[in-house]
């Protein structure tokens, strides 16, 4: 009886400390979850979106009293839609009226307790839907008089009498090679040019009294064979390239006004000169001998520098103004720079493109917008192109002629839109999504609200 009792006596005091330490533990739980700090919201996408509101919903956050709602036209919250500056609610969904038809509202939440706020979610983007009416079918060239309208062209497109000609004689002012005058394709080997693509392209530019920019003189990624694994000394090597360009730009003298001389030369990870082949063999001087050899052939020609991202990557930004800066420091002939303008509906913002456009402005150089397209389903969300992405693509659109036709007239050139209907845009194979729909025209050559976008901000 006695060792019984003495064992059950040990169990009862190691029971009870065992219950003190677990309770002492669930105190400092306690703490530690009373510490922690509010978490976000995540907000959805919005639904039932029509031409006056939009339904926007986000995840519930534990611990959280309420939530609050922002809405603006800017992404940057400098100023807010009436009644939605930190808009207090206790659901998880809000449902917003009275706004304005075909307008881009930027939207975000915040959780709430009673001691604290958390930070707010991201920010997303919705465009309002527009009254059904008839888009605008002024031509793009008659509208814009100040600069040049251009299209990509391929030469199998150029057919007389085919709807591309008729739209292109129509509406552009301009055309660009999409890749028939590039290096690739015009010297295929060593000492053997082939002019066919590209003559066609300018004769029917001619013909039609339409202006040529030539794309592009130099670009890693259309280097011949022969050149990319030359096994020549670097002097002979760097004669190659100058031949080259002689000869493209003596054939077209007076036929093609402007040349990209040098296509994405800077890196965008950290600015540096892209290490290709040309940077190999010719030194990171390459760009600025490519543009004296440019000069030297044709005193008259425009020639640019074409990048992309050179709105929203400041590094690369940087790199390139840096580039240009000491392209004019050493009297290095340079006339103006290329925006690709790949972007998308939601990017870049006014402030990003003008801040970027200001910078070519100061230098003197003529602009191009060089190679405009607007995806619309980036985040590969929707499968058909919704009426509310062809609004926000429209309203981009006329955002980037805004931009550019504010410009003063001497420094403007053109803004070239990077094919003509949707479903041939480069776009479809190089992201290997079908569903998007980036250009001014359908599949079956009929103009979208974008075309009325482009109209709109000529205005």
């Amino acid at each position: 009886m006695k060792i019984k009792f003495i064992h059950t006596f040990y169990i009862f005091i190691i029971g009870s400390l065992f219950t003190l330490t677990n309770c002492a533990d669930a105190g400092d739980d306690s703490d530690i979850a009373k510490d922690t700090e509010l978490g976000s919201p995540i907000i959805n996408s919005a639904t039932n979106v029509t031409s006056e509101g939009f339904t926007v919903s986000w995840t519930r956050v534990y611990n959280a009293d309420g939530y609050e709602l922002d809405i603006s036209i800017n992404e940057d919250f400098e100023s807010f839609v009436v009644g939605y500056e930190a808009k207090s609610t206790t659901m998880f969904s809000e449902d917003v009226y009275g706004l304005d038809e075909g307008t881009n509202y930027f939207y975000r939440v915040r959780a709430v307790s009673s001691t604290e706020k958390s930070k707010n979610s991201g920010v997303l983007q919705v465009t309002t839907l527009e009254a059904n009416g008839p888009e605008l079918t002024t031509y793009l060239k008659d509208t814009a008089t100040t600069f040049y309208v251009g299209m990509a062209v391929k030469s199998d497109q150029l057919t007389d009498g085919s709807k591309y000609d008729e739209i292109l004689k129509n509406e552009f002012s301009s055309i660009s090679g999409e890749y028939e005058m590039k290096m690739n394709i015009i010297q295929p080997t060593k000492g053997n040019y082939d002019w066919s693509k590209s003559d066609a392209l300018v004769d029917y530019a001619t013909a039609n009294g339409i202006n040529v920019h030539g794309h592009a003189l130099v670009w890693h990624e259309s280097t011949p064979d022969w050149l990319e694994n030359y096994t020549g000394t670097d002097a002979e090597f760097e004669q190659e390239v100058k031949d080259y360009i002689t000869a493209v730009l003596t054939r077209y003298k007076g036929k093609v006004t402007s040349w990209d001389v040098v296509n994405e030369a800077i890196n965008n990870t950290d600015g540096s000169i892209r290490s290709t082949v040309f940077s190999q063999k010719m030194g990171n001087d390459y760009v600025a001998k490519c543009f004296q050899f440019a000069r030297d052939a044709d005193p008259d020609v425009l020639l640019f520098y074409n990048d992309y991202s050179v709105t929203t990557d400041i590094t690369k930004q940087a790199a390139i103004f840096n580039l240009i800066d000491n392209m004019q420091t050493n009297n290095v002939p340079i006339d103006g720079i290329g925006f690709q303008m790949h972007i998308q509906y939601n990017s870049p913002s006014v402030a990003q493109m003008e801040t970027a456009v200001d910078k070519v402005v100061d230098r003197g150089l003529k602009l191009h917008f060089s190679e405009l397209d607007v995806r619309v389903n980036p985040d590969k969300d929707i499968t058909e192109l919704t009426a509310e992405r062809a609004v926000a693509q429209k309203n981009k659109i006329k955002e980037v002629v805004e931009v550019y036709n504010a410009i003063p007239t001497e420094n403007k050139y053109a803004i070239t839109i990077w094919g003509m209907k949707d479903d041939e845009s480069w776009l479809l194979s190089f992201y290997n999504n079908y569903n998007e729909w980036p250009l001014l025209y359908d599949t079956n050559f009929e103009i979208k609200k974008a075309h009325t976008g482009f109209l709109e901000g000529l205005k």
